[in-house]
């Protein structure tokens, strides 16, 4: 925590109470939205890094939310084996000296999502092509999680297309995303990038991202939650494009 400015620290707090609130309405958004925020006010490297404690509690939470964990791990875990696999290796272009090239990679990456999310139509993935797909799939998130910090490409898509009904799609996407913040953990901690000040700030922001998933529980009853999602994502598109070509220009 030691070497962060006040104003830096409350920033931090607000960044995982307002995405704790927005993956309490939208049953997702947490590790992208923290990703887009302190990636904007921090290098991505030490915004993962402060992001990993957070991530877990929230994610595993949705994880333990379900009964069907075991039919779900047993179908789904070629794709979190790669996921684990790749995030390790790709760890090192995260941990790497160019902080504007892993920049604007968050960017693109933030920006690719969200424009997806707003424009592409669902497709559903047959049950006799998962067996291959699901470890390709797993490896391309895991690469891109290790490279920006950001677990969503192409996982959730890929998630969603397996056309699984609303609780088991929130379980599994908790799943994925324990996963990747694990994976994610080992590879920054094996370049020794989680520094102890790191690891005690993202300590801390467990109980603001916890608050913000109960307001944003509290609000989902109130509002439309696609509309809510949509505005979300309009936000991500423009963040993720500005963080792009900051780092170019």
């Amino acid at each position: 925590m030691f070497d962060y400015p006040a104003p830096l620290l409350i920033a931090i707090i607000a960044t995982f109470f307002a995405a704790g609130i927005i993956k309490g309405v939208t049953g997702m958004g947490l590790p992208t939205v923290s990703m887009a925020i302190l990636g904007s006010l921090l290098s991505p490297l030490t915004a993962a890094a402060i992001l990993l404690v957070p991530s877990f509690v929230t994610n595993a939470w949705q994880l333990s939310s379900g009964p069907q964990l075991g039919s779900l791990a047993r179908r789904l875990w070629p794709m979190m084996m790669m996921i684990l696999l790749g995030t390790i290796a790709g760890s090192f272009l995260l941990t790497g000296s160019d902080t504007h090239m892993s920049t604007a990679a968050l960017g693109l990456a933030l920006s690719i999502y969200a424009a997806y999310t707003l424009l592409a139509k669902p497709f559903h993935v047959a049950a006799h092509r998962e067996r291959w797909l699901s470890p390709i799939i797993g490896l391309a998130t895991g690469l891109l999680t290790g490279a920006t910090g950001v677990f969503v490409i192409p996982a959730v898509p890929y998630i969603q297309s397996l056309e699984l009904d609303r609780d088991d799609l929130v379980q599994a996407l908790g799943l994925s995303f324990t996963v990747s913040t694990v994976a994610l953990a080992i590879g920054l901690s094996w370049h020794g990038a989680v520094p102890l000040g790191n690891l005690f700030v993202s300590t801390v922001a467990i109980a603001p991202a916890l608050l913000g998933m109960a307001v944003g529980q509290f609000i989902r009853t109130r509002i439309s939650p696609p509309l809510f999602r949509r505005v979300f994502l309009i936000f991500l598109l423009l963040l993720g494009m500005e963080m792009a070509f900051r780092s170019f220009f």
